[in-house]
């Protein structure tokens, strides 16, 4: 990566990330106006947004337009070399041929191993680790969620100060349960979502499910071995109070064995953190991901689980990815799930070019072809050493592709069903999104946004950017971050102000 220039308030900026190039991206918040001259000669032709692509050279019609150096597109018309290459001027190129793919050519090396990283975290029966200490409330049909939600306030409010270990009450609210082709093949990604988030780490083994009686998603399918004692069905009660007074005198006898809970010293090879942006722009792919990306390699490194995911911010740059799986089944396995979801797209009437948003454009990204390229940075340079069906559980440590959709809500469901502790999420546009369950990090690429949501993020990676910081500084920065949070000495901003999105399903299963 070339940075153009050296002082953002004074001389205009442009970065350029591969010799191959022949576009550059503005650094310069508010744009560029036409007739700026770059210290190289560049002169622009005409007013260019920060973030948007700069033709370097005369681009013919039907030309490749190069970033990263991969072609993000043709020409549709000759570009003139300094002008402002928008998204109208170019043809989307289709996507990578997966029957052509090249699988595990390129496995990387491992790195050295970090050793001797910690964090307090809470030592579960299981041997699983949470960094939370929560009372997690499952609800096995959205027709409870009514009640259940005056049951947590009222758990919040009268019970909760009893047991001061106890960090939250949770009701994991969802509109699966019924209305659904229950025995449908696709049924298996909602079902095991709700199972697994049912057992996340953070809840302490302590299971509790809120059920109705005549749904069609069991609740003793979401406890271990199909137990009974922990479901409430609310047909089996006498009343609305007594329906309330029934989940407040269950939740407190597990809210006093959580609060018995204490922090130990627990390897970095515990965690498990889960990798996402949302709102990207086109410095996404240049500070926010890459630094993430390092911090990536930190964490495999020292032993973790690393997840990254969105199967359509992938899609496009899976080229990048397949030699990278460890082995020729893991390669299989990834391409498998981009089939997978080309195919749910068509059955939609979809392709992955609808992942796009008029916020993405705005902020400089094109088409999901340059998006792919900036999104898959976040993987690092490890090893793919596993990849996750929507909603399963990760058992390996390494880096793994976790396939969700790309909707931020959805991404996050799936990924704490996998056994995600913590998420790093990087944006360039902004959102306030966070989770319940899991602190979110937030990163944001550029130095704009972070001082204009100043109490929001977490992270600034826009320091690249301006030469203020390296990509090598702020990954070991976003790594002792994620240690401090799990460990409870930090706090993300999220969290901090209790900025909690719903649960999303992903359910590509059909409702009746």
């Amino acid at each position: 990566m070339s940075l153009n220039g050296t002082n953002e308030k004074e001389e205009p900026r442009y970065i350029k990330l591969n010799a191959k190039d022949n576009v550059v991206i503005t650094v310069n918040f508010g744009g560029l106006k036409e007739g700026t001259e770059f210290s190289c000669g560049l002169k622009l032709t005409e007013y260019v947004p920060q973030g948007h692509k700069v033709a370097l050279k005369d681009l013919v019609q039907g030309e490749a337009i190069v970033r990263y150096g991969e072609v993000i597109g043709y020409a549709l018309q000759p570009i003139k070399r300094g002008s402002w290459v928008k998204e109208s001027l170019i043809d989307m190129p289709a996507p990578p041929e997966l029957d052509l793919l090249p699988i595990a050519n390129n496995v990387p090396e491992p790195l050295p191993l970090l050793e001797g990283y910690t964090f307090e975290g809470y030592r579960n029966a299981d041997g699983s680790v949470g960094i939370k200490n929560i009372l997690g409330i499952t609800t096995s049909v959205q027709c409870v969620a009514g009640v259940l939600s005056y049951a947590v306030k009222r758990i919040k409010e009268e019970i909760l100060p009893k047991y001061p270990n106890v960090h939250d009450v949770v009701a994991l609210e969802h509109n699966y349960g019924c209305g659904v082709a229950i025995n449908a093949p696709e049924a298996i990604v909602p079902i095991r979502t709700i199972q697994n988030i049912a057992l996340h780490p953070n809840f302490g083994g302590e299971v509790m499910v809120v059920g109705l009686g005549c749904e069609k998603l069991r609740p003793e399918t979401l406890v271990p071995d199909g137990e009974e004692e922990p479901i409430i069905s609310l047909q089996d009660q006498q009343g609305f109070t007594n329906m309330v007074h029934t989940i407040l005198e269950m939740a407190e006898g597990r809210l006093r064995r959580l609060n018995e809970r204490k922090r130990v010293t627990c390897p970095a090879s515990d965690l498990v953190i889960g990798l996402q942006c949302g709102g990207s722009d086109a410095f996404s792919g240049v500070t926010a991901n890459p630094a993430v990306g390092y911090a990536a390699d930190l964490l495999v490194r020292a032993g973790a689980t690393v997840m990254f995911s969105e199967v359509t911010e992938v899609r496009d740059a899976v080229h990048l990815l397949t030699p990278r799986a460890v082995n020729e089944e893991v390669g299989r396995k990834l391409i498998h799930e981009m089939k997978w979801y080309d195919e749910y797209l068509q059955r939609g009437q979809s392709d992955r070019s609808a992942n796009t948003s008029p916020g993405n454009k705005k902020g400089g990204l094109s088409n999901i072809v340059e998006k792919s390229l900036g999104s898959v940075a976040k993987s690092g340079s490890s090893a793919i050493i596993d990849v996750l069906a929507p909603g399963e559980r990760a058992t390996k440590k390494g880096l793994i592709f976790a396939a969700t959709p790309a909707g931020d809500f959805v991404c996050g469901t799936l990924q704490l069903a996998s056994g995600m502790h913590m998420q790093v999420f990087t944006t360039g546009r902004g959102t306030p999104y966070g989770l319940a369950m899991a602190p979110v990090i937030k990163v944001s690429t550029r130095n704009a946004l972070t001082e204009q949501w100043h109490d929001l993020i977490d992270v600034n990676a826009g320091r690249i950017a301006t030469g203020e910081a390296t990509i090598e500084e702020v990954g070991w920065e976003i790594f002792h971050y994620i240690l401090d949070v799990a460990s409870g000495r930090k706090q993300t901003w999220t969290d901090h102000w209790g900025l909690h999105n719903s649960l999303c399903l992903f359910n590509p299963a059909p409702v009746t």
